[in-house]
């Protein structure tokens, strides 16, 4: 097995032992991703929709790096901190991919999440 570690600086660093991506074969496997903005480094939980959009474009810079694009992603995971924050963060989860071609994913309500966030998604994808 080839693995080839994918990583840029137009997403945050990793804040453990892991890698922002990892690709073998075809086959791309992100990290879950929070708000972390990437030229600061700084976590940017103001507002829920904010957080989830900075979520979404770091998880896009990524696939950017690895040649890919959400069209490309199979499926998400999405760990939220309250459920009923789900609508709002579905809402600008949903402007990222096409209704007809969206990908598989789970949500689910977890005790907490890396630096108390509100919303991590990770995702795998492939390359055609």
């Amino acid at each position: 097995m080839k693995k080839e570690v994918i990583k840029t600086d137009k997403a945050p660093a990793p804040i453990g032992p892991y890698n922002q991506a990892v690709k073998t074969g075809n086959m791309v496997f992100i990290s879950g991703q929070i708000a972390i903005n990437p030229s600061t480094g700084e976590l940017e939980t103001g507002d829920l929709e904010t957080e989830t959009k900075l979520v979404m474009e770091n998880l896009k810079a990524i696939l950017a790096e690895a040649n890919c694009t959400f069209e490309n992603v199979i499926k998400t995971s999405i760990f939220i901190s309250d459920m009923n924050n789900f609508g709002k963060i579905n809402e600008i989860y949903g402007t990222y991919f096409r209704a007809d071609t969206a990908p598989a994913r789970e949500t689910v309500e977890v005790a907490n999440l890396p630096k108390f966030v509100n919303v991590e998604i990770s995702a795998i994808a492939v390359i055609d």
